[in-house]
């Protein structure tokens, strides 16, 4: 019964057909040429057949040669272009980087950061789910994504974290429909009595800010959908609470941008992945990319 054929066999045979004579393939192959000639006679035993044509100063393949060499050509070229993948992902050049962020923060982050990245590694591709910040916790965990982007508070004791900076929370009015008394700010007080578009993530937050001013906000929508709540402050329906980078999702002039004041209210993201998981080459040039343009501060334990 013939036996299966090993990579170190086949190379050997497609180096000799391809030199044409033994000499020079043992050459090639670094090894004597006696030691070639017994591996190739051993490799006829075991298939049993004949694969070369003897007598001939240059190698010439029996017919069942000529199949082999097809076969073995083919087979070589998968095995060497898959070395060449693996090595190219493990040194970070090539793969797919799995990212799960909020609206807002992907938005703000992502299309900068991968064009960045790109110039570097053109090669690597990605794969970006969006959803709600626990979803996104979520898909980490479960190990659909590799990276979190999220405004969602995050235990350090299982993930390792970057924070971007701080940022402004700002109320987005129809530019029809605008209140308050200076052009840039507008203090918490002055959206008494005005219908209100909150985040689910904020709302709490917000409740407890106007409480203190002594009145109950009029919040008609809670919805962390960013661009649904600027597409809703768009219709006049209210006034949206929304971090201030979200101002890149609509640049048209029937939205009008103020910073929340007195109390002054702030946002941040947060960067997130498993300490127990092991990241891939791609992934990790990603990390120190995102810690050299936007990272303020890095938790660790």
């Amino acid at each position: 019964m013939a036996q299966a054929i090993g990579i170190k066999d086949m190379r050997a045979f497609f180096a000799i057909v391809e030199e044409g004579n033994i000499s020079h393939a043992a050459q090639r192959l670094g090894i004597a040429q006696p030691a070639l000639s017994r591996q190739m006679k051993h490799l006829e035993e075991n298939l049993n057949v004949k694969l070369f044509e003897r007598g001939s100063r240059r190698i010439r393949l029996t017919e069942a040669g000529q199949v082999l060499y097809g076969r073995v050509e083919n087979i070589l070229g998968m095995v060497d272009g898959t070395v060449r993948e693996i090595t190219e992902i493990g040194a970070g050049t090539k793969g797919t980087i799995r990212i799960g962020t909020i609206t807002t923060s992907g938005a703000m982050i992502l299309p900068d950061l991968i064009a960045e990245f790109r110039k570097v590694y053109p090669d690597v591709t990605f794969e970006i789910w969006e959803a709600e910040g626990a979803r996104i916790i979520e898909l980490l965990d479960s190990r659909m994504i590799e990276i979190a982007i999220t405004r969602t508070k995050v235990d350090n004791a299982n993930y390792e974290l970057l924070v971007l900076p701080n940022e402004p929370l700002v109320m987005v009015m129809n530019a029809k429909n605008v209140c308050g008394e200076n052009d840039f700010t507008i203090r918490l007080e002055e959206l008494k009595n005005r219908p209100l578009i909150i985040p689910l993530r904020w709302k709490s937050n917000f409740i407890a800010a106007c409480k203190k001013l002594d009145f109950d906000p009029q919040i008609i929508c809670v919805s962390d959908s960013i661009v649904q709540d600027l597409l809703m402050v768009k219709m006049n329906l209210g006034a949206a609470m929304i971090p201030v980078s979200s101002k890149r999702l609509f640049t048209d002039g029937d939205l009008v941008y103020k910073r929340i004041v007195e109390p002054e209210m702030t946002t941040h993201t947060v960067v997130a992945w498993r300490k127990n998981q092991t990241l891939s080459t791609a992934c990790k040039n990603f990390i120190e990319l995102f810690k050299k343009l936007f990272v303020k501060e890095e938790i660790v334990l």
